[in-house]
Order: C-alpha cells, then structure tokens, then sequence
C-alpha cells in the first residue's frame, strides 16, 4: 500500500483523478467539465507520464488533451489532434482508445476512434494521422456499428514487435496487422456471432474488449457479445473458455500485469437486460487461463446490485500485488490493492463511469 497511484476515471461528465500516498485515497475534479471521456492513456515511457484524455464535448466536438504534470494543468492542440481526411467524407465522432505503444515504439500512440478508424501518432499524442489500409480494408463496406455505435475501441500492441497490432471493432470483430499498418487480416477464428446466419463468420463478430497476457504476449482474452474466449497464437485462432461464469457476456477484460494466466471479468447478465450476472457485483479471476474462475466478493456489496462496468470501466495499476479497478454506471468506483481478493470502495454518486486508468507514478 505504499506505492504512489493515480487512477483516472472517465465519466460522463468529466474526468476525476484519484492519488494514493500510502494508504489513504483523495480525488479531485471534474476537469473536462460536462464532457464525456471515453478514453485515457497513461504513458509511462517518458521521464515524466502523460497523461492523455479524449474529450467529446456535445458544443465544441470531441478533442484529445494531454498533461505533463499529473492533470495539474491541459494542453489542447490549436488544431485538432484527430480529424479524418477529407477525401475519406467522414467526421469523428469520439475517440474511444488512447493506446501508448510498447518500449519498442517510442513516442507513438494509436487512438481508436468512431467511425471505427486507427490513428497513428509518432509524437507522443499531440498529432494523429489515420491509418488508411485499415480504413479502406475490402471488408469495410459490410462492417455494421454495435449497441454503442461502430466503434475501434481496443489496439494491443506486441512488446516484442511494434509492426504486430491487433484491434478490435464494435461490430467488425478482430483485425491484426503484422507489417505495421502496411496491410490487415480479419482474426477471428472460432469467435462466434450469435446475431448474424452464420454464427462464425470471417468477420462481423461484436467483439467487446482484448487483454494480453503478461507472461505470454501471444495469449490475449478477449470478451465478446456472448462469449469468453483465448488465444494462444496472438489471435489467429480462438478457444471458448466462457465455462464456470455466470454468464458469457459482458464488456470488460483485463490481464494481470506480471502473473501469466491471471485474468479479470465482470459477467453482465445479458445482452438484454445489461445489468450484473445473477444481479450480484462479483468479478471473476482466472488463475490458469480460463481453465476455471473464481468469484470476487469481498468488501463488494452483498445485495441486490445493478451498477454495469463497461468494456473500458476496470484496469491495473502496474503494481504487484496488482491494483484492480473498476466503475460502473452507478457512479461508484471500487479498488483492490491485493490482486482483487478483498475491495473497497473510493468513491461513489459520480457521474455514469466510462472509463477508468490507473499506473504506479512515484
């Protein structure tokens, strides 16, 4: 409990930024005031992290700030950091992805955005370009938006490669480049679509967030609209380990950061009735990569609970033991400080929580 963390979180209506010095927790904000934020990177390559947010505020439009001193004080670029070509017709609509690139890749981030696009920065943020082979994929013309819109709102980057980058669109499914962008294959094998004719199509999957595994960067979990699943050849191919939860669908993923196998989920009941599986706020680790999974309770409300964690809604800090993170729509925020064996909760009536971040910064 020692470690100094900041924890981000992303709400309806602003941003909040949490800090732990020792044991005791203490949150400030809103900053953003009345914008959505979607989307949050902590870059830690740097001497000191940036932080990076991507605003969407319904007068002005979506935008991405950044911040160089723990969110102290904003930049906004004097253009847009993000706007699409306009040969490409199109207009973004929100950033839903801020992903700072591994080690090997100094000064890049990619963003996700809607229309589901990559965006490339090779300066820490401040300047996008659009990824077009991505954008004028031959599939493009048959990709159809999901419940929350047609959205690019996962980019995992491989630690050994920086030309490996695998997506995944809201709902187009799984998308992975091993050229750097250059060209990009559907990866969907054995990711089932359970709203379309043919339940396992190349692509179309709703796919909802990927994690990779932090022993094994060709092991990534991904969760899907129905369904859990694991790769163990960086995407190629899938295997269902949805087995042993109370239900397969959900929207959050998220890997342990330095124990191979460890993975989080929060089972949502259905697609329609989007509230907590069986009505109780548990998460659910896996020890052994799917194989089984273990209910996550203590410190978490007993009762009755209805509060949705969203796809970009839990994260760890980096720390070991880890710090798990999650909010929900409710407004409230929970942390575990002990790889998520007890919880407690830091905050609550904030606005719907969007998104959530979190990283050791002293």
């Amino acid at each position: 409990m020692s470690d100094d963390v900041l924890l981000t979180v992303g709400t309806r209506k602003g941003l909040f930024l949490g800090r732990r010095r020792g044991g005791a927790w203490e949150f400030e904000g809103p900053h953003f005031t009345a914008q959505a934020v979607y989307a949050i990177g902590i870059d830690l390559r740097r001497s000191r992290p940036r932080l990076l947010v991507g605003g969407d505020s319904a007068h002005w439009g979506p935008s991405v700030f950044h911040s160089d001193d723990l969110g102290a004080t904003w930049t906004e670029p004097a253009r847009p950091a993000i706007r699409f070509p306009q040969d490409t017709g199109a207009s973004l609509e929100r950033v839903w992805q801020l992903h700072p690139a591994g080690p090997a890749a100094p000064g890049v981030v990619y963003a996700g955005t809607e229309p589901a696009a990559l965006f490339r920065s090779d300066d820490e943020g401040e300047t996008f370009t659009l990824v077009r082979p991505l954008w004028e994929h031959p599939t493009r013309s048959q990709w159809h938006p999901g419940g929350g819109g047609e959205a690019l709102h996962t980019v995992v980057t491989d630690p050994r490669d920086p030309d490996v980058v695998t997506v995944a669109v809201s709902a187009a499914g799984v998308f992975r480049t091993v050229d750097g962008g250059a060209s990009w294959e559907p990866s969907n094998d054995g990711v089932s679509a359970v709203f379309l004719p043919d339940r396992h199509p190349r692509f179309g999957q709703c796919v909802h967030k990927i994690a990779q595994d932090a022993g094994d960067p060709d092991r990534l979990y991904l969760q899907n609209h129905w369904g859990v699943y694991r790769s163990d050849d960086h995407g190629v191919r899938w295997t269902d380990i949805g087995s042993g939860l109370p239900s397969d669908f959900g929207f959050a993923a998220v890997a342990h950061p330095h124990h191979s196998g460890v993975a989080y989920l929060f089972p949502i009941s259905a697609d329609s009735d989007r509230v907590p599986a069986e009505r109780r706020c548990r998460v659910f680790r896996t020890r052994d990569a799917g194989g089984s999974w273990e209910a996550l309770t203590a410190g978490l409300p007993q009762g009755d609970h209805y509060g949705t964690v969203l796809r970009d809604a839990m994260c760890t800090d980096g720390a070991d033991p880890a710090g798990i993170y999650f909010g929900n729509r409710n407004g409230e925020v929970y942390a575990s400080a002990d790889d998520g064996d007890t919880w407690q909760l830091l905050a609550e009536h904030l606005p719907d929580v969007l998104c959530v971040r979190a990283a050791v910064v002293g």
